[in-house]
């Protein structure tokens, strides 16, 4: 009876612990050779010029990205100094100057604000009426859309970021402040009328934390 043959041994056995004790690996920035101390201390160098490259790139994005927003804004301030608004601007101070003479024994030194912004929203209701003003209420509805359109379209851009801040605030904040006071009111009536999202942007734009 032949013996059965002997298969090969595949298997790798079960590894025994080390029972060395690890060697220290050597320090290349101590290291006694030039090549390995320079090649390390280059190594590093290199690591620390891509670190400050990398912030270097994000601080010019950043500041790129800024530029733009100011960039944005000052277009818009040179738009609103076009004809066109500044026609429309005069045409809404001009009713609302009229109608302030009108109301002027309304306010005394001991008016509050919150009586001002009931009297001029008051004002502002009626400049959009027949009665407002000599200008025919359709012209006068066409320069007050203007202006409603613009400080929509500046809202829209501080609002999305487009633009900046403080430069559209330093220019338009208090005008558009001012108009919201005499105008939130007939506003409102005609979103419940059904413009809905009439003057939505100025509205947020104006009640922004600063």
């Amino acid at each position: 009876m032949k013996k059965p043959a002997k298969l090969p041994d595949t298997g790798t056995g079960i590894p025994m612990p080390n029972t060395q004790e690890p060697k220290d690996e050597p320090n290349p920035f101590k290291a006694t050779d030039w090549r390995l101390f320079l090649f390390a201390w280059s190594g590093f160098t290199l690591r620390v010029l891509l670190c400050v490259g990398a912030v270097f790139s994000a601080a010019q994005f950043l500041q790129s990205r800024q530029d733009k927003r100011v960039e944005r804004t000052l277009a818009l301030v040179e738009l609103w100094e076009k004809p066109e608004y500044q026609e429309a601007q005069s045409a809404v101070k001009r009713r609302l100057g009229e109608l302030n003479r009108q109301a002027a024994g309304l306010v005394t030194s001991q008016t509050s604000p919150e009586q001002m912004d009931i009297i001029m929203a008051s004002i502002g209701a009626k400049a959009m009426t027949d009665e407002g003003g000599t200008m025919p209420l359709a012209e006068f509805q066409d320069r007050f859309d203007r202006v409603v359109y613009f400080l929509s379209r500046l809202a829209s851009c501080v609002n999305t970021k487009l633009c900046d801040r403080a430069v559209a605030d330093e220019f338009f904040l208090d005008y558009a402040r001012s108009f919201w006071r005499f105008f939130s009111t007939y506003i409102e009536r005609e979103r419940k009328a059904g413009t809905a999202n009439l003057a939505v942007g100025i509205e947020t734009y104006l009640k922004a934390p600063r």
